[in-house]
């Protein structure tokens, strides 16, 4: 009998990467990426226990395109900035996984060096301790939450259409702000929540 195909890490990841772009997170599972894969799901217990282990290795695998090296000398809001952009830019490459990132990111070498650096630029804004914690996190939060709102429910999507229709005698400041909202392109929506953040942490 030949012996089974032996897979690395990174080819059960891309594996697992390939059936979530492709199906969603919903369609992500042992017998999926054991398909994608040409093997049996039985086969593939031999390298991960189950699906978290499997959701750790996409996240990884999608946060090492992040660019965690320090941005150029300069006022602190401005890095920030950049940091933020790589994050965003590299899950709206695949914004099915956006969720997965909230809950294993701390598994992830990649994320906690992004992570390592946007705390390196925060403490030599002088920003520490308890107020340190709060930045870090909502930064997280913001750059996620607008991705995922994006790719989920775009300002340009049927739900801002939907809106706009409502009777304006009911809801006067939504019909009104989602009239207005067409015209905000995703890089000034991304932007100005961005710098809204970063005005409250200066």
């Amino acid at each position: 009998m030949p012996r089974p195909r032996s897979h690395t890490p990174d080819q059960l990841a891309a594996a697992a990467l390939a059936v979530i772009d492709r199906d969603g997170l919903s369609g992500l599972s042992m017998r999926a990426v054991a398909t994608e894969l040409g093997t049996s799901p039985m086969a593939l217990y031999r390298y991960v226990p189950g699906r978290e282990e499997l959701e750790a290795l996409v996240v990884e695998l999608v946060l090492s395109g992040v660019d965690s090296t320090p941005p150029p000398p300069g006022p602190w809001p401005g890095r920030i900035t950049v940091l933020a952009r790589r994050l965003r830019d590299t899950m709206s490459a695949h914004p099915d996984t956006l969720a997965l990132s909230l809950t294993h990111r701390h598994r992830s070498p990649s994320g906690l060096r992004w992570s390592e650096t946007v705390l390196g630029v925060l403490t030599e804004a002088g920003v520490e301790a308890e107020d340190r914690v709060i930045a870090l996190r909502a930064l997280i939060a913001y750059v996620l939450g607008a991705t995922q709102l994006e790719h989920l429910g775009p300002l340009a999507g049927p739900g801002t259409t939907a809106i706009a229709g409502l009777p304006a005698e009911e809801f006067p400041y939504m019909t009104a702000t989602a009239r207005d909202a067409r015209s905000v392109s995703q890089e000034r929506e991304f932007e100005g929540g961005l710098n809204l953040l970063l005005r409250g942490l200066a």
